[in-house]
């Protein structure tokens, strides 16, 4: 008989964030080492495969229309061209490679090329993880047909906070793909983003809508925002870095058998944060020394800090 997945409420969730800082990353690493290996790190690279011209306001994004960054729309790359990256990261260590087009959504005329993409990076024997916006229920199972095993659609923040973000899409657009995924038989990466003037109240509501998705996602990013020039959120105040390890450190209690995954603004951060947020419970990263149009940190640096942590990436065959 399976065990009923636990309830959140956003009390219960701001009571953790309010624990000592101490005992909230003692509680977190106990909760860690239930399910995972403590010193083991899943490696994930990410790609932009159409980068540019989104149609959506996105406060923090260098990729809306609507947004003066500078950066020019480009086409959906070439198939070649992603699986020759996909093969790069292989080599570099990498085993889940995620896709990630500036679209709302894809058209349905963009399927079949998005389809030979996951199919040709299964070959490799990577994991596959795209994020395309929203899809409809057709869409999803057309990916999930040519094998796709992640798809990334984060809430970016709590539905009271949202609208502060985004306009152009509602909170309920956001679930609904998330729901046509799930029923496609997808698991499902979905996080957020900290340090968009957020409050801690407001942060709890994201982990409680994530913790209380049924169930909840495989993976987790955690994204620390990474100020742009041109975008609403270019002069935001950064966020203490203590907060973002409770975050993480509360991520992980409540969703226990999730990847929580160290995302965009690791190369602000100091290898001191970045050692405390493991210790919290975040067990993936993204690697290599670009995300979508930002930059990340550099994959020797990487190595250094996972090498005098004692930390190990995990291999394809985990």
């Amino acid at each position: 008989m399976s065990v009923p997945q636990p309830q959140w409420t956003q009390e219960h969730i701001e009571a953790l964030f309010a624990l000592p800082f101490n005992d909230l990353l003692f509680r977190a690493q106990q909760v860690h080492r239930e399910h995972f290996d403590p010193n083991a790190v899943q490696l994930s690279t990410l790609l932009s495969i159409k980068t540019g011209g989104c149609s959506e306001d996105c406060a923090y994004c260098s990729q809306s229309s609507r947004n003066d960054t500078g950066l020019p729309a480009e086409k959906l790359m070439p198939v070649a061209e992603v699986v020759d990256a996909a093969r790069s990261a292989r080599q570099a260590g990498a085993t889940r490679f995620c896709m990630g087009a500036a679209w709302r959504s894809p058209q349905d005329r963009h399927i079949d090329a998005l389809a030979q993409m996951i199919r040709e990076v299964k070959e490799l024997g990577m994991e596959t993880c795209m994020t395309l916006g929203m899809l409809d229920d057709a869409q999803a199972q057309a990916l999930k047909e040519a094998g796709l095993d992640y798809y990334n659609h984060n809430l970016d923040t709590d539905p009271e906070y949202y609208g502060s973000i985004i306009t152009t899409r509602t909170y309920d657009d956001r679930l609904r793909t998330l729901r046509s995924v799930r029923d496609a038989g997808i698991k499902i990466c979905c996080g957020g983003i900290l340090g968009m003037g957020e409050s801690r109240r407001h942060r709890a509501g994201l982990i409680e809508q994530l913790a209380n998705l049924d169930p909840y996602p495989e993976s987790v990013p955690i994204n620390q925002l990474v100020p742009i020039a041109g975008t609403p959120l270019a002069d935001a105040a950064p966020l203490d870095p203590i907060e973002f390890v409770r975050t993480i450190a509360v991520a992980r209690i409540t969703m226990p058998r999730a990847h929580i995954r160290l995302s965009a603004g690791r190369e602000q951060m100091g290898d001191a944060t970045q050692a405390l947020a493991y210790l919290a419970g975040a067990n993936s990263i993204f690697y290599g020394e670009r995300l979508l149009t930002t930059n990340n940190a550099a994959e020797n640096k990487d190595r250094d800090l996972l090498q005098r942590l004692g930390i190990r990436a995990e291999s394809l065959n985990d």
